[in-house]
């Protein structure tokens, strides 16, 4: 693997060369951006970004060398041994790495003022996402933490809809897939939709109940949380990795109004009471959006940049990514004190 993993860097040495050579001679008018991890994710993050006229891709790192100089090779920039190579060279990066190593591969870009995009959720601990939130806040960089499903057309249509929340339920199950597995499904999916929920319910969280357990991985694998909100709203989210069938929807029940948003087919259901001319009683009318589907992930680096060059705060900055792990952290804890359920108690939740 070894040899291998050499010979990768020396066959894209040829690449990295030309690619620092490109960057000393940039456009000012281009933003030099360079990713740093470049797994399944990570990559996506490089192909996006090698297509947008207003950036130039300077360089993407990863530990695993042969994997970085094939992305580099793909996404047409340069692939580099370390981190420090590109400190100098680069306005802002996107951070896709492992969550336990978010603080570490930041801070260097943070501290230095460069606009750092940081997958969700932004660490593993508070204490590390208070000290890359504090680093942000400190240099002035940019902070966008990649909470992508707030880019999902169908989150956005929703979320224009919303008044007053008083009850709602959130399902995202699927299949076991081998990624992500170091961590639980608190973590990869659930603060999904605790962080969109954070964003449609203007209120704090009085309370939170949670129960979960561990089927196939050491992790807990499936969970149900309940959120209360000092306003009255409750909140019942579920989130699975070991269902049969992939299910992903989020209801809101408000005053004389219910919406469904199905994000597998990018629909929002309506029901709303109405007053009907001549009528004694209000009427129940039903109604089907459909979404225009577009790529969260597209829009989510768009808004990065835009944001960068406008210099406005981010949909989803350091503080609202701490604070969505915060939450994520409390339903973990509830379900390390509640005690994992026998798997059959859980079969009716994973479908």
């Amino acid at each position: 693997m070894r040899h291998r993993a050499a010979e990768a860097l020396i066959l894209h040495l040829p690449l990295i060369f030309a690619g620092f050579l490109m960057s000393e001679h940039s456009s000012p008018d281009k933003l030099r951006v360079a990713v740093i991890g470049v797994g399944y994710l990570g990559r996506f993050h490089a192909l996006i970004y090698s297509r947008m006229p207003e950036v130039e891709l300077v360089g993407v790192f990863d530990t695993d060398a042969e994997r970085a100089g094939t992305v580099a090779a793909e996404a047409g920039c340069a692939g580099v041994s370390s981190i420090d190579d590109l400190l100098d060279k680069v306005d802002a990066v996107s951070v896709v790495v492992p969550t336990s190593a978010h603080l570490e591969a930041a801070a260097p870009f943070l501290s230095r003022g460069i606009h750092v995009l940081l997958e969700k959720p932004i660490a593993a601990t508070h204490d590390a996402g208070a000290e890359i939130v504090r680093l942000a806040q400190s240099s002035g960089a940019t902070l966008q933490i990649g909470h992508v499903e707030r880019f999902n057309a169908g989150v956005m249509a929703l979320a224009e809809r919303i008044r007053s929340p008083l009850y709602i339920e959130a399902q995202r199950m699927g299949g076991f897939v081998e990624r992500a597995t170091d961590v639980d499904v608190v973590s990869d999916l659930m603060i999904h939709d605790i962080d969109i929920i954070l964003s449609l319910v203007d209120a704090e969280i009085s309370a939170i109940s949670a129960v979960g357990a561990s089927v196939l991985t050491e992790h807990v694998d499936i969970a149900n949380a309940r959120l209360e909100f000092a306003n009255g709203a409750v909140a019942n989210v579920v989130a699975s990795r070991v269902s049969e069938k992939t299910t992903r929807r989020i209801r809101v029940f408000q005053p004389r109004t219910y919406l469904s948003l199905d994000f597998v087919s990018q629909t929002i259901d309506v029901a709303e009471t109405r007053s009907v001319e001549g009528e004694a009683r209000p009427a129940i009318v039903r109604d089907r959006i459909q979404v225009e589907p577009i790529k969260p992930l597209d829009r989510e680096i768009a808004e990065f940049v835009r944001g960068i060059r406008a210099g406005t705060r981010p949909l989803v900055d350091g503080r609202v990514g701490l604070k969505a792990l915060d939450v994520a952290l409390e339903v973990r804890a509830c379900i390390a004190a509640a005690g994992e359920l026998q798997r059959e108690s859980l079969l009716a939740l994973s479908g």
